[in-house]
C-alpha cells in the first residue's frame, strides 16, 4: 500500500470510528505524525486529504514546516508539536511556519518559556496548547502528573496571556490487550477531563482530547478521543540513520 492509499483508508476508518461512537457529536481530527520521513511522503499524504502533521522533534519540525516544497505543494497544511521539548529550545517553536497545536506542555517553566517567546508571528494570534498527562506514570514518559494538571491548566489560563489552552493529551503505556478492557492510562485521562470540566465549568466538546496512536487509534475514538496521532500506519516503519 502506498502513503496515498494508506492516507485515504485512515481518514474512512476515522470517519466510520466517530460515526459509530457515543458522542458522535464530537469531531475527531486524524494527525499523521511524519517523523523521520521525508517531505515527499508529506506532500503524498498531504493529497489524498490530510491537513494536520505532527513532528516529535523540534528541529525536524522547523526544517520540514520551512521547506519549500511543503510551503508549495501544502498550503493548507497545519503542524501539531508532538515530542517532549526542552525549554532551551522553546525559541524555535516561534520559527515553525502554520503551527497549529503545541501538545506536550508539561511544566509551569515551559509555559513560562513559551509565553514569553511564542506568539505566533504569522498571525499575532496565541499558541494553541495541550497538557501533556503521564498517565501511564512510567519515568521514560514525560507529561504532567494527572494530580497536577489540573493547577497546570490554572497557571496557562491565569499567567500565560500567549497561550490558548486547549485540551489534554497523553501518550499511555504501549500494549495494552483489549480483549481484557479499557485502556485505563486513557481512563485515566478521561477523569482528568472531568475534574477540569467541573473546575472550569466547561462543556465537553471545550476540551480537546489527545489520545491514541497507530495500534489502538480506533479504541481511542470510542472512549472519546478527538485528536489521534497515526504515524506507521500512514507511512510504515520508521527508518532511522544508523550511528
Amino acid at each position: 500500500m502506498t502513503v496515498f492509499e494508506n492516507s485515504q483508508t485512515i481518514q474512512r476508518l476515522v470517519r466510520e470510528a466517530v460515526a459509530k461512537r457515543d458522542l458522535p457529536h464530537l469531531p475527531c481530527r486524524l494527525v499523521a505524525v511524519s517523523k523521520t520521513k521525508p517531505v515527499s511522503d508529506i506532500v503524498e499524504a498531504y493529497n489524498a486529504g490530510i491537513r494536520h502533521f505532527g513532528e516529535n522533534y523540534i528541529q525536524e519540525l522547523h526544517e520540514k514546516s520551512n521547506d519549500s516544497t511543503i510551503i508549495e505543494k501544502c498550503p493548507d497544511i497545519k503542524w501539531h508539536y508532538v515530542g517532549h521539548l526542552q525549554s532551551n529550545k522553546s525559541k524555535l517553536l516561534s520559527k515553525v511556519k502554520n503551527l497549529f497545536l503545541m501538545e506536550t506542555i508539561d511544566s509551569t517553566k515551559l509555559c513560562d518559556k513559551l509565553n514569553s517567546e511564542s506568539m505566533l508571528p504569522e498571525s499575532g494570534s496565541r499558541l494553541k496548547v495541550l497538557v501533556q498527562v503521564n498517565s501511564s506514570g512510567e519515568t521514560q514518559k514525560s507529561g504532567t502528573t494527572s494530580n497536577e494538571a489540573v493547577s497546570l491548566v490554572d497557571h496557562i489560563v491565569s499567567k500565560c496571556p500567549n497561550l490558548e489552552f486547549r485540551g489534554l493529551m497523553t501518550i499511555g503505556s504501549y500494549g495494552h490487550d483489549y480483549t481484557q478492557g479499557e485502556n485505563p492510562d486513557f481512563e485515566v485521562l478521561l477523569s482528568c477531563k472531568e475534574r477540569l470540566l467541573d473546575h472550569m465549568g466547561l462543556k465537553e466538546a471545550d476540551l480537546e482530547m489527545s489520545f491514541g496512536m497507530s495500534n489502538d487509534y480506533l479504541h481511542a475514538i470510542s472512549m472519546g478521543s478527538t485528536n489521534v496521532r497515526v504515524g506507521s500506519s500512514i507511512f510504515g516503519s520508521r527508518q532511522y540513520p544508523t550511528s
